[in-house]
């Protein structure tokens, strides 16, 4: 089954220029429809206003963090609970990347990334793009 691509996409990132390098990578590989929240609060209001078919999100944020943002969209009683949630950060350490995965995150980006990384990323969580 093909990828909608014009389903809505949330972009959370507290720095306003990582917001704009994934939005327009996010263009690149073909999805227009993005929203932005510059933390995991309003991030988590967003979520609760408007379907969405994919979450990119930093980690390290405040006063809500990435993770803090996961855990209450998978704990939620929203219908779309299980929306595909990828997580960007810098860190590499391997007990991060295992207490991501325990939360529910669907698949994880080390910064500095491109466009193919995060499209095979997309790829891996969604199927072919």
């Amino acid at each position: 089954m093909a990828v909608d691509k014009t389903m809505n996409v949330l972009i959370v990132d507290d720095y306003a220029t990582m917001r704009r390098i994934i939005r327009n990578l996010l263009n690149q590989i073909g999805f227009p429809n993005i929203d932005e929240a510059s933390d995991g609060g309003a991030a988590l209001k967003m979520f609760n206003e408007k379907k969405y078919g994919m979450i990119v999100s930093d980690w390290n944020m405040e006063p809500m963090s990435g993770m803090d943002l996961l855990k209450g969209i998978r704990g939620s009683t929203s219908d779309n609970k299980g929306v595909p949630f990828i997580m960007v950060t810098a860190e590499s350490k391997t007990e991060n990347i295992i207490a991501a995965k325990q939360a529910g995150v669907n698949n994880y980006i080390v910064k500095p990334f491109n466009a193919e990384t995060l499209k095979a990323k997309i790829t891996a969580v969604l199927g072919a793009l």
